[in-house]
């Protein structure tokens, strides 16, 4: 671990996500602590926002990776910090003046910039540090989301008790400004930054957007294994969508609607301490039982600990239960994060990683319209645990069907090359 920070341009690179991250975190849940404290009755707007974090992905999603790809990485990073910058200004406006609908459009546009920062910074990350490093790397980012998992809603919660929703989101706007500086700061070579040749904003026409569209995704489907774990993340997605809402719904309208707040602060505590448990055994883990294992086990394990979560109506046994599912699923995202920068080319990543996005993203917007339309009147709070257990079991299933006998294939090729070169 030690050896990735005394890289200076991963040190960096670094500290600017982490910035990016602790201001959206912030933002965010404030905006959430706002709607939920000033609109009970209407828990809609809640799930509306959370849609206008995911929604923009589809509009985006076809451009963004081809443009990591084509163009400087590096200011496609840092000019998607300060742009977000500048409409958070905006939204600070909006707020001020009470406009909730005016605030999901800028919410929606942020969204829609921010969509550019993941795979040109994941570009830059896979450039940066050896092979050997990524599942060091991808453990240590674990490791930042248990910690955001741990403060995130404390965090929004205090910023939103303390200095307000404004005040929160005057935090998101300055650490977006911080994070481009970082960037820009980075010194990275040029095949790095333009892995496919020096391009101009001038060079990326509609027609050349849509033939590299199209090479991202016909590199995926004749890539077998890289297909099934992909194909996994609408089932993610899903999973995801349900639980951006949940730990504040949970105690709100269950568990402990007069402390929702301070509970629901509970629950990504225990999760986050949880995932940043597992972070730390999830290398050794992976090395001894194989990625292809420790996805299989974990994603068995968290479809039962879902089930339990949602059938118990004690807050003690649901952090606890919160606690173990922080645990199993450092793993499981490690194993799966770290082994997509092994599988795809430097050339394309850009791509891959943005066709990946919308497919999660689809699952997270379902997620969130069935909630949205169904919560309170037709979907109870137990029911929403369930429906996440069934999805996270589908993809057990799944994986544990198709997945050992595309790893073992792979591992015999490699090692078949590797006797080759000998």
């Amino acid at each position: 671990m030690s050896a990735l920070f005394r890289n200076p341009t991963f040190t960096k690179l670094f500290i600017a996500a982490f910035a990016s991250q602790f201001g959206s975190v912030v933002g965010n849940m404030a905006f959430a602590y706002y709607l939920v404290d000033r609109y009970s009755t209407r828990p809609a707007l809640a799930t509306t926002a959370e849609l206008m974090y995911s929604l923009p992905t589809f509009a985006v999603f076809w451009i963004v990776g081809v443009v990591a790809d084509l163009l400087d990485r590096k200011l496609i990073a840092a000019y998607s910090d300060w742009i977000r910058a500048g409409l958070t200004v905006v939204l600070l406006l909006f707020v001020h003046y009470d406009a909730v609908f005016a605030c999901f459009v800028v919410l929606f546009l942020r969204s829609a910039i921010s969509k550019f920062f993941g795979p040109a910074e994941m570009g830059l990350l896979q450039g940066s540090i050896g092979q050997e490093q990524y599942v060091q790397a991808t453990g240590l980012n674990q490791m930042i989301m248990g910690l955001f998992m741990i403060f995130g809603l404390s965090l929004g919660a205090l910023s939103y008790h303390f200095v307000g929703v404004e005040g929160a989101i005057i935090i998101d706007g300055l650490s977006f400004i911080f994070s481009g500086i970082l960037i820009l700061c980075c010194r990275f070579p040029e095949e790095v930054r333009m892995p496919n040749g020096k391009k101009t904003l001038r060079d990326v026409r509609f027609p050349l957007i849509i033939k590299d569209f199209r090479q991202g995704i016909s590199y995926i489907v004749k890539h077998k294994l890289l297909r099934v774990l992909i194909s996994g993340f609408l089932f993610f997605g899903i999973v995801n969508g349900v639980f951006a809402v949940l730990p504040i719904f949970t105690m709100k309208y269950k568990l402990s609607p007069d402390n929702y707040m301070v509970f629901s602060s509970f629950i990504t505590l225990s999760l986050g301490i949880g995932i940043l448990i597992g972070s730390f055994a999830a290398p050794s883990l992976i090395r001894r039982l194989t990625r292809t294992k420790m996805l299989i086990t974990g994603l068995f394990i968290s479809s039962v600990l879902v089930v339990v979560l949602g059938s118990t109506n004690q807050i003690g046994l649901y952090l606890s239960v919160t606690f173990l599912m922080g645990i199993n699923l450092a793993p499981v995202n490690i194993a799966l994060g770290s082994w997509m920068p092994e599988l795809v080319t430097p050339q394309n990543m850009g791509r891959v990683n943005a066709l990946t996005e919308p497919i999660m993203m689809f699952g997270h917007s379902l997620a969130l319209g069935i909630v949205t339309f169904t919560f309170p009147t037709f979907i109870s709070i137990t029911w929403l645990h369930y429906m996440l257990g069934l999805c996270t079991f589908a993809v057990f299933f799944y994986y544990c069907m198709v997945l050992p006998p595309l790893a073992n294939k792979l591992s015999t090729q490699e090692v078949l090359q590797g006797d080759q070169i000998s």
